[in-house]
């Protein structure tokens, strides 16, 4: 893992220097607007398709001639994936009329709708628009998806549904007891995101330590090119690095705290070491400039670009930015650096989990349908669809026979091996969207990467709005079991 001159037998380490070290001052950002609530709506569709009949061909009895409305987040993984699955549909379904639909606006398109009574049958709930899930769950707008995953496989009828899924996927849907209301469709990689070509350039390799990371910012600075960027519009991207690199210094169990809004929990040293070292890459001005104000596909196409060597993201940035990323990028992912020797977990530590959100609307026309498609997406035919066009894994445990592997999926894959046991989930941004994206996100890290607040009053402030979470008796909570 290495080690420098700091790790001595008098104990000065990397958060003794970093207590010495940061010292900077750094707008108040205008808040996002999340779905905080999601109206029950009195106006239902009671006028829901009757069930087909049940076989084994058929389990999860569709209506083969009930039409079918889908709704696609059109992000970095594009929609050819879904629009494949759907045509599997409609041909095991000829006489069902399929909609299908892609925005990025998911909150302002279909909350109206949830408010009507009349939502879609299937949707991607995904992107800066994302309908909050806690929500949905508490409000009990969501169909248990129990029957889609104790239904048959399309590939072996012998095999459950939730058998062929990756380990974590049925979990994660899971809010409180056995229902699971979500499918994460997408397995994704978060974490550090780099050009190896980018690293050769510079004689560097991939810093396994916190000073070796803040050595090649400074080598890259003589070189006129940037340390870090992120997107500063969207600053809840950072957590996608800075989360697992807290569990790695105080123990997963930080992270459970943190989602479980423990009092204090915020407080813990791994969390102000963490924060501190993030600010030193403020305070050394290793961050690109203007970086605050880029969204997320410009902070990705100025890194892409060679304007700055590293970017905390998930594993959609290869597909999302597949225009303008060089031939010869090598597009790697690393795990977040080792602070120093006390680390609880070691260094290949990252954040690997589901991603893509697919709901079932309890008030869906359609349900049984719109488990069928999700059943459909789920074969090994559609993953290996899915990662031949996204460049990603997806939540079926397989799908990668046969096909190239690109870069940075090929460098997923590898630092999950790296990782083994060691990966970590941290459930805010599924739990409490508000809190995770607009309060933590954009109010409080958003403020300190644009050095405008400095670690201990943004961690004061992230603890506030933590509290006032767990506080609140209109938000269904939440912990790990």
């Amino acid at each position: 893992m290495g080690s420098t001159s700091a790790h001595n037998n008098e104990g000065l380490g990397r958060r003794d220097l970093i207590k010495r070290s940061a010292a900077l001052g750094l707008i108040a950002v205008p808040t996002m607007s999340f779905l905080s609530a999601c109206a029950s709506g009195d106006s239902s569709s009671d006028d829901k398709v009757e069930k087909g009949e049940k076989s084994d061909k058929n389990p999860l009895a569709v209506n083969g001639s009930a039409p079918l409305e889908i709704v696609i987040f059109d992000g970095g993984f594009g929609t050819k994936y879904a629009e494949d699955a759907k045509a599997v549909y409609e041909k095991t379904y000829p006489e069902a009329k399929v909609k299908f639909s892609a925005t990025q606006k998911i909150q302002s398109v279909l909350q109206p709708r949830f408010n009507g009574g009349t939502p879609p049958d299937l949707i991607d709930n995904s992107g800066a628009q994302q309908m909050d899930m806690g929500v949905l769950v508490g409000k009990k707008q969501l169909t248990d998806l129990t029957p889609l995953l104790d239904a048959p496989s399309i590939d072996d009828p012998a095999k459950k549904v939730r058998d062929t899924l990756r380990p974590g996927i049925v979990e994660m849907g899971q809010f409180d007891g056995d229902p699971v209301w979500i499918m994460y469709y997408a397995y994704t990689v978060y974490g550090v995101w780099y050009s190896q070509t980018a690293l050769e350039k510079l004689d560097a390799t991939y810093p396994e330590n916190w000073d070796d990371m803040l050595a090649l910012c400074a080598k890259a600075k003589k070189q006129g090119i940037a340390g870090w960027t992120y997107p500063g519009k969207h600053p809840y991207y950072l957590p996608f690095s800075l989360y697992p690199f807290i569990a790695k210094i105080g123990g997963n169990e930080v992270l459970d705290a943190i989602d479980n809004l423990e009092p204090k929990a915020w407080e813990h040293p791994a969390v102000k070491a963490a924060f501190e070292a993030y600010y030193e890459l403020v305070a050394k001005d290793y961050i690109l400039k203007g970086t605050p104000g880029l969204d997320h596909r410009g902070s990705q196409g100025a890194w892409a670009r060679g304007k700055a060597l590293f970017i905390p993201n998930g594993s959609w940035v290869e597909n999302e930015e597949a225009a303008i990323i060089p031939k010869d990028f090598k597009l790697s992912v690393g795990a977040p650096s080792s602070l120093d020797s006390s680390d609880k977990m070691p260094f290949g530590t990252l954040w690997a989990s589901g991603g893509e959100p697919f709901i079932v609307p309890s008030k869906a026309k359609n349900v049984e349908g719109g488990m069928e498609q999700l059943r459909i997406m789920l074969s090994e035919a559609s993953s290996k669809s899915f990662t031949a066009s996204t460049k990603s894994l997806s939540a079926f445990n397989g799908g990668t026979d046969g096909i190239e592997l690109s870069d940075g999926l090929k460098s997923g894959v590898a630092a999950l091996e790296k990782a083994g046991t060691n990966v970590v989930n941290p459930r805010l941004q599924d739990w409490y969207v508000k809190l995770q994206k607009e309060q933590i996100g954009v109010a409080a890290l958003g403020e300190m990467m644009a050095g405008r607040a400095k670690p201990a009053e943004t961690i004061k402030k992230i603890q506030a709005f933590a509290d006032a979470t767990a506080k609140d008796q209109s938000i269904k909570h939440f912990k790990h079991q």
